[in-house]
């Protein structure tokens, strides 16, 4: 009868996103090129400006139209999960933690919280 005993499961939706659906198309890492499935990929929106800060005054007072705004560029990132904790997108949590399913409240750059 131990074998008909159920195996410990780590996450209640096994790491995925795929709720009833039997299969999903993969995405490629943006880091390292693995094969990931669309749920299971860990995805990143990233908006930034094309030149960086420190050039983007420069070019304000050497522009001939002053309220010129330079457009961003925006970039969406799909990481494996190995590649996403390696660079620290997300980290490991306690089995206590992992029950919180809440997103993290998102510190903003550039904004000062009241």
């Amino acid at each position: 009868k131990s074998y008909l005993s159920k195996m410990t499961k780590k996450r209640r939706n096994g790491g995925r996103n795929k709720n009833g659906r039997g299969h999903v198309k993969f995405m490629r890492c943006s880091n390292c090129g693995r094969c990931v499935p669309k749920d299971k990929a860990i995805k990143k929106f990233i908006i930034r400006n094309i030149v960086e800060a420190a050039a983007l005054r420069d070019i304000g007072d050497q522009s001939v139209y002053k309220s010129y705004i330079l457009p961003k560029l925006y970039v969406k990132l799909h990481y494996c999960v190995s590649c996403a904790i390696h660079s620290k997108v997300v980290r490991n949590r306690s089995r206590e933690d992992r029950r919180i399913r809440t997103p993290p409240v998102r510190g903003i750059p550039g904004r000062q919280r009241q």
